[in-house]
């Protein structure tokens, strides 16, 4: 693999730094050509004095009305006509001044004249490379830094984050590159845990229809035939929703159409096949937008979970609230503890003391969670103040 450095042939800290020292000297330049441009206009904008040439006895000898020029360096030139034709140049110098005053007596920052002029903008380019040499380099230390963390999470170390710093582009970049990471990171071991546990959870029916087939008469037993297709259906049920969660998962995946639901008819008829009761007040016809399989299967898979575990009846609560429904399922069951409510959504978990003959595989809460963030809501757990848990669902709700 080619390196980052080998790509370039400069780092881009010193090409950045190249740029500010090449457009410092084009300023430079620029300025200077504008500066001696200023003072050709300013030489040919001078009044025209009266110039007159006397002899010792006092007579004209010449006389002209011209523009003084000004020489750097040698003072004002005046360009004289005598009276018998000749022209002559007559010099004034400038007149000698201490160091440093200036030709009004202030104070002068650097040697006067042009070429002054031009080291004073020498120095002011110097002074300029080296104060941008450390912003410059700062700058681009921080793309270094997030090159560096990129490559290395290209390269499979998925825990990599790049230190977020200051408040500008380079910043935000790298916040949102850590973002992006750990939704993917989280992502993967997600479909790591996935299939190591589905691994798990198929040995065991698989384990119990091998068994069943051993201990199989001739004639199967009337209780081996349901315990072999009670198995057949447990598989069954976990292949499906292995392949539901996979698509949740994948967001560019085709879930189904997307229409209006009455979601108070389908909690009833769910409800109603569960052997639970249905309170849905004195509130209209609660609809909603999303895949009507997918929110009929949140529905049962909250009521199984909660005839599964319920040592009583199961209750259904439908409210509407600020623009959204809520279905609350609750049980009379041991409960959830508060530190694994958020817990007894991952895929596969169960709590401390659930067995498999409890059935479930520990998929159908994470369904749940999965199918209402599809459909921009959320799943919680609270306490039942009766006793047992409360599995909420939360979805935008279109009318009420």
């Amino acid at each position: 693999m080619t390196s980052w450095t080998g790509r370039w042939r400069f780092p881009l800290y010193l090409r950045i730094w190249i740029a500010v020292i090449v457009a410092v000297g084009l300023l430079t330049i620029a300025f200077g050509w504008l500066w001696r441009l200023n003072l050709d206009q300013q030489q040919q904008q001078q009044p025209l004095r009266e110039v007159v040439v006397r002899n010792e006895a006092g007579e004209v000898i010449g006389q002209s009305r011209v523009r003084p020029t000004r020489v750097p360096g040698q003072g004002v030139e005046f360009a004289i006509t005598m009276n018998d034709g000749r022209d002559i140049v007559v010099q004034i110098p400038p007149r000698p001044r201490p160091a440093g005053e200036g030709p009004a007596g202030g104070r002068q920052w650097g040697p006067r004249g042009p070429t002054g002029f031009l080291w004073m903008l020498g120095i002011v380019a110097v002074a300029v490379a080296i104060g941008s040499y450390p912003i410059v380099r700062r700058l681009t230390l921080r793309l270094e830094a997030l090159r560096r963390g990129v490559e290395q999470w290209g390269e499979g170390d998925l825990t990599v984050r790049v230190p977020v710093q200051g408040s500008d582009e380079v910043a935000y970049l790298a916040q949102r590159f850590n973002h992006a990471a750990e939704r993917v990171e989280t992502l993967v071991n997600s479909h790591k845990s996935l299939l190591a546990n589905a691994s798990h959870e198929l040995r065991s029916p698989l384990a119990r229809i091998r068994m069943g087939l051993e201990l199989m008469d001739p004639e199967p037993s009337p209780r081996a035939r349901d315990e072999i297709t009670r198995n057949i259906g447990e598989l069954d049920q976990l292949i499906d929703e292995i392949l539901l969660a996979s698509r949740l998962d994948a967001r560019e995946s085709d879930i189904g159409t997307v229409e209006s639901v009455d979601l108070t008819g389908l909690a009833a008829e769910e409800s109603a096949r569960a052997g639970a009761t249905l309170d849905a007040g004195s509130e209209r016809t609660m609809v909603v937008q999303g895949v009507p399989k997918l929110l009929r299967r949140a529905i049962r898979n909250l009521l199984e979970n909660a005839r599964r575990y319920s040592n009583g009846p199961v209750a259904v609560t439908l409210l509407a609230r600020e623009g959204q429904v809520m279905v609350r399922v609750c049980d009379h069951g041991p409960g959830v503890p508060e530190s694994e409510r958020e817990r007894i959504f991952e895929p596969f978990y169960r709590l401390r003391g659930a067995s498999e003959r409890e059935g479930g595989v520990g998929l159908g809460l994470a369904l749940v969670r999965s199918i209402a963030q599809r459909h921009h809501g959320i799943a919680q757990c609270e306490a039942n103040p009766g006793g047992g848990a409360c599995f909420v669902l939360t979805l935008p709700c279109e009318q009420a």
